[in-house]
């Protein structure tokens, strides 16, 4: 009896985490929707919240007959289903609490502009209008790193280094518009496959060089911090943070 209730706990937590997987690979490589596919994460969360408690069980009755195989068996799926339930729990906390925005800019009040990547970001998408007078208080609030950068090097070095940036973090330079200082680029994540929009604008100052960033979601009502974290990055980057 104990065999079977040690190799169910790792089986269904193999199956927990397998949805855990499915569910956003299969929305990246546009085999369904992603509504579909947070579904599949959050029944790969219930699953494992059940195998748990199987799990628990399985543990407890490997301890007391002393069989140690089914002991470790029985562990690690309770350890799993432990990781899975914590991972989208963090998922969930986070998109409840981080601010529901998704169009990010150093500059509120005059944003980078797209000019190609308008095209292709499709009639779905997020609308690129940026709303100072909503954004700019809560950006300043849970972002106060999404500042402009000046730098000393001259613009055409820091517009060198802007696209040298983009290329190491492996983001897509999608255009490159030299005489105004823009570079449009698109960041794919892996989960899911969300298409994320770059823009750079470098422009001349007195110390040398007047830098903004702007990153927009194109879905989705929030972006769980990711476009603040990827501006972050980038100025970190331009600042001679390194890599």
């Amino acid at each position: 009896m104990t065999n079977w209730w040690s190799r169910a706990a790792l089986l269904g937590a193999s199956g927990a985490v397998a949805l855990l997987i499915i569910g956003p690979l299969g929305t990246r490589f546009d085999l369904w929707e992603m509504g579909l596919g947070f579904q599949l994460l959050m029944v790969g969360s219930g699953v494992a919240a059940v195998v748990a408690l199987v799990a628990i069980v399985a543990v407890t009755l490997a301890w007391r007959r002393r069989l140690w195989g089914d002991l470790g068996a029985a562990a690690l799926g309770l350890l799993i289903c432990l990781a899975t339930v914590a991972h989208v729990s963090l998922l969930r906390h986070a998109a409840m609490t981080m601010p529901r925005i998704h169009n990010i800019s150093t500059n509120t009040d005059d944003p980078p502009q797209f000019v190609e990547i308008v095209a292709l970001r499709g009639a779905g998408s997020n609308p690129l209008e940026l709303d100072a007078e909503t954004v700019a208080l809560l950006q300043a609030e849970v972002y106060p790193h999404v500042m402009p950068l000046v730098t000393q090097a001259a613009p055409e070095a820091a517009f060198a280094e802007a696209r040298a940036a983009l290329k190491d973090m492996g983001i897509e330079i999608v255009a490159e518009h030299p005489e105004q200082g823009l570079i449009e680029a698109t960041d794919t994540t892996f989960w899911f496959g969300f298409k994320d929009d770059v823009a750079i604008r470098v422009r001349p100052h007195a110390e040398g060089a007047l830098v903004d960033v702007r990153s927009v979601s194109r879905v989705g009502i929030g972006d769980l911090g990711a476009n603040a974290e990827r501006i972050g990055e980038i100025l970190r980057r331009l600042s001679g943070g390194g890599r």
